[in-house]
Formats: C-alpha cells, structure tokens, sequence
C-alpha cells in the first residue's frame, strides 16, 4: 500500500460504518463490514497470514515477534493488544463524508463549508491553539468525521505497515483487533479474550496528545415508558392521558446540576439521551453514569423518586422503569497491573507529548475488555469534537499516535530485556 497514516485514515472515513441502536444484530448495520472486508483485505496484502474476519466483523492479526533467539528478552515480552473500533455514532450522518483538509493551519474559527452556519470557534476547542502550523481534517459540516474511531484505525495499520520487515524496532508478539458496536456499548459482545490471547492491551480511542485514561464512568442505561390513552383533543377532557406531558414532567425534573451540560472531572450525570413518544405511548433512554459504582443506585433511586411524584400528578398513566449494566470503571484493575500503566506514560513521554492520566467521560472497549479480564487502558488519536458536525483531527497528532505506539513496544522488550 505504501500509504501514510493521513492518506489511510482519509480512505477510511469516506466508508459509511454508523452503528444503530435499536438493532438485535451484530454487527448492528451490515455497512461496517465495508471497512472491515477493505482493512481484512489490506492486513493479507501486508503479509500478516493470521489475519481474519469473522460472522461479527471482528477483524483480528497479529504482528509476530522479531526478537532474535540470542536477544535476552527473547520469549519473555508479554503479547500486547491494540484495539480500535470501526463504527461510528448514530447521533450524526456518516453518509457522505467529505474531509476538509487545512494545511499549515494558521489559527483562528474555521468555517466548514457545506454549512457556513456551523463554526469550530477557538472559544469551544482551545486547543486549536495548540496546533498552529500544523495539519487538519475536519468535516464540511454536514456529517461527522469518524476520527472516533477511524483515527485509531489509521494509526494501528499504519503501525502494522511499518513494522513489516522492519528488524530496527524490536517487538514482542502483537495482536491486532478492529471491532464493531462500540459506539452503542456492544464493542465486546463476542469479543473472545481467549483467542486473542494477550496479557495486556489498549484501546486507541482518546483525544489530543499527551491525555491518557486509566479510569472510566460506571454505567447504566435506564429505559422509562409511559402508557396513556389517546382520544380526539375535541373531547378528552378527563379522558387523555398525555403520555409525552408525563414524560416531560419527568425528564425537567431531572437534577440541573447532574448533566452532561453543567459537569466536567469526576462529576456524575444523568442524561436522558432518545425521546420517542405521542399521546398514547412515550418512552425515553437514561445514561447513568458515575466514577463510583455505588453512585448509579443512587441516581436510580433519584429518578425512581421522580416517577413516584409524577405517578401522582397522573394516576391513570402507566409508566414503567427498567434499568440496565453497562460498564463498569476499570481503574482498580488497571492499577493492580501498573506495568501496563507506566510503560504507556513512559511511551508517551518518549514520543513527546507530554502525558497525563485524565477521566474520560465516556465509555471505550477498553472499559468492557478490562471488567472481562483483559487490563486496556486508552491511548489519544488526535481527534476532538467527537459525534458531531464539528468533529475534527490534528494529523500531526495522529502522528505522534503511531510514535508513541513504537515507543511502548519498545518499552516491553527493553524492560524484559532487565
């Protein structure tokens, strides 16, 4: 292919590979085989014989070890894992992607042109200022990006490419593994930590240099339905029953102070996420999420208060309330492995950008893969402004992405090597 890492993920992005909800299936739209068929496809053109596909669109290969038999590390790095996703958000289109490329970027909003109405204003990504002089994608601002997690993609083929024949970077055996369904929390459903057998890995699937994460929310899904009783507006008095004004007197109770809008750190929130409804059947998706496990029961019993009250207001509506695991914080596993800890930090550091251990206030594989048995903190890609028109990629970013990930299987052999 002898492609670079900005050419990869610009191929990549173009492939339509949006995950959908409300799907029993996995992977849970067929499209995401699209890009995993082309990166199956391009593993084998690479050389890496092992590389398969399999009925969920797990794409899994690895790059075998290169250390001699007379080195002293040999036979005693730990096999290392990289992991990406390949689908992307249901929140925004990923139909038609047209990446915007701005070369030598030299500061300031930039206006995207397919809608000049939407901006990436300095005010919202102060970051921005971190990267003049340097490359950018971004989107026309009609559909998202996809750096989450195309950019991770890039950056482990790209690994892959390099490491090819290369007897200059010393390395341990290294699996590979692209995934479906992250973005809806189905990423591992049949991920087989068995079979892809590895003591440690990371999932490449952060933001801008230098941020690492460790520690994730604990998460739960609620799922409220309210049934009403429909009837012609004309004569419903004493007879309607609103479900969608009974799911609204619910969400606007909802605590101001505990929203993704109003928190930041380790703060927790509730987040009514989808709304469906009409007079007669409402129903709406909760995301609890909290740093403290113990914090999720809490906020259920915030919104099973909330439904008590309501119920009162409208005794002749029915609503239900189920709640559901999602993940769980992986920082007291990580912790009881601090190798795969301080060789990622020490990588990053290497390659100069910076490190610091940050929350991340969302969910990534590395979340479920770690609850499973497998210790997977997160690496940065570069990208920022993720599931939206204003999604956008340092290149240069995603270059010190590929570096970093040199570093670290650098670090396994050298350590062993003690």
């Amino acid at each position: 292919m002898a492609e670079n890492v900005l050419e990869k993920f610009l191929r990549y992005v173009k492939i339509d590979t949006q995950s959908d909800e409300s799907s029993e299936q996995t992977p849970s739209t067929h499209k995401q085989f699209d890009l995993g068929n082309l990166l199956h496809k391009e593993l084998l053109s690479l050389g890496y014989k092992d590389a398969i596909i399999d009925e969920h669109c797990y794409v899994i290969a690895t790059i075998p070890s290169n250390i001699p038999s007379n080195h002293p590390a040999f036979g005693k790095v730990p096999t290392i894992g990289l992991v990406a996703h390949i689908d992307t958000s249901p929140d925004v289109t990923d139909t038609n992607v047209k990446p915007q490329i701005i070369e030598n970027y030299k500061g300031g909003d930039i206006v995207l042109k397919g809608d000049p109405s939407i901006k990436i204003t300095i005010a919202e990504n102060p970051t921005l200022n971190e990267c003049l002089g340097q490359t950018l994608v971004t989107t026309d601002g009609t559909t998202l990006l996809g750096a989450d997690d195309k950019a991770g993609v890039a950056a482990i083929m790209q690994l892959a490419e390099d490491l090819i024949g290369n007897n200059q970077i010393l390395h341990g055996d290294i699996r590979i593994a692209f995934t479906p369904d992250e973005e809806i929390g189905q990423g591992t459903k049949f991920f087989n930590i068995k079979k892809f057998n590895c003591q440690y890995a990371y999932t490449i699937d952060g933001e801008m240099p230098g941020e690492l994460n460790k520690e994730t929310f604990s998460a739960n899904a609620g799922i409220v339905k309210i049934y009403g009783r429909d009837i012609h507006p004309g004569s419903a008095k004493n007879i309607m029953v609103n479900a969608v004004r009974v799911a609204s007197e619910i969400i606007s109770r909802f605590p101001k102070d505990m929203a993704p809008e109003t928190t930041e750190g380790h703060q927790p929130y509730i987040h009514p996420h989808t709304v469906e409804g009409t007079v007669g059947f409402a129903t709406f998706k909760i995301l609890f999420r909290d740093f403290v496990t113990t914090g999720l029961d809490k906020q259920k019993e915030i919104v099973e208060k909330i439904i008590a009250e309501v119920q009162k207001l409208y005794p002749a509506a029915e609503i239900t309330f189920e709640v559901k695991e999602q993940y769980r914080n992986m920082l007291d596993t990580l912790e009881k492995h601090p190798v795969v800890l301080d060789n990622l930090f020490e990588a990053a550091t290497r390659a100069g950008a910076k490190p610091y251990w940050k929350p991340i206030r969302g969910g990534t594989d590395g979340s479920r893969l770690t609850e499973m048995g497998l210790p997977t903190p997160n690496i940065y890609n570069g990208g920022q402004n993720f599931h939206s028109k204003n999604e956008w990629l340092s290149v240069d970013a995603l270059k010190m992405t590929v570096d970093t990930l040199k570093h670290l299987i650098s670090i396994y052999v050298e350590k062993s090597s003690l």
